[in-house]
């Protein structure tokens, strides 16, 4: 019985040497930075308009292929408010058909820029921020390397309770994620946004912070996810 015993561990190791290793990717990093200004917050009755600053920046090690990014969710804490409802806005319609200059010239909240991988080369995409009422906002985004490309990031924003105020999720579109069959994976994004009173502040965290966190959902299935904070006063 013994001799069968042994002869059944060989046999079982020898299968398991012979199985082939399975490859894992490299986790996929991501950090972001953020500045409000000015850091010095208004109150529910006199809000303050803010301008608000975001660079975000993937990292996946090794010489793999970078994944897509396909969606995001933007936290945004207790303090801050949104007020797109106030100001004029643009539909997704429009931006689909004309781009940025058939908007109102008041629905445009800022603009950002950014470097991706388009197979081995660089490509830069440029975004133009764009309001489109009190529960949407676009990032309008071109791109002209591997092929010119151009529609809106429809994003909607949903109140929420407890630590966070809002939650702004993004959709990428599918013909920004693979342009003329390549696959565009960011490697950084930087996003400046506000005019007026469209990001206001009304109250600052005992923690003298605003906090914010950022999870990007990838096409290898996973996700990443990031957390900064703002000093406030």
């Amino acid at each position: 019985m013994r001799k069968v015993l042994v002869a059944a561990a060989g046999v079982a190791a020898a299968g398991a040497l012979a199985m082939p290793a399975v490859a894992q990717t490299p986790e996929t990093t991501m950090t972001a930075k953020a500045t409000v200004s000015p850091s010095k917050a208004g109150t529910k009755k006199k809000p303050k308009g803010v301008k608000l600053n975001v660079k975000v920046t993937w990292d996946t090690p090794g010489d793999v292929e970078k994944p897509v990014i396909q969606k995001a969710d933007v936290l945004f804490p207790q303090g801050s408010l949104y007020n797109g409802a106030k100001h004029d806005k643009c539909s997704q319609a429009v931006l689909s058909r004309g781009g940025p200059s058939k908007c109102p010239k008041g629905s445009i909240m800022g603009k950002g820029s950014g470097n991706a991988f388009a197979d081995d080369v660089i490509t830069k995409p440029t975004i133009t921020v764009v309001n489109g009422g009190g529960s949407k906002v676009f990032l309008y985004t071109v791109m002209t390397n591997p092929a010119r490309v151009q529609a809106p990031v429809p994003g909607t924003i949903t109140k929420m309770s407890g630590k966070w105020a809002y939650k702004l999720h993004l959709e990428v579109p599918r013909n920004l994620q693979i342009v003329a069959g390549v696959p565009i994976a960011l490697r950084d994004l930087t996003i400046s946004a506000g005019k007026g009173d469209w990001l206001a502040t009304t109250s600052c965290p005992s923690s003298k912070k605003w906090d914010f966190e950022v999870e990007t959902f990838l096409s290898t299935g996973g996700s990443s996810k990031t957390s900064s904070s703002v000093s406030c006063s």
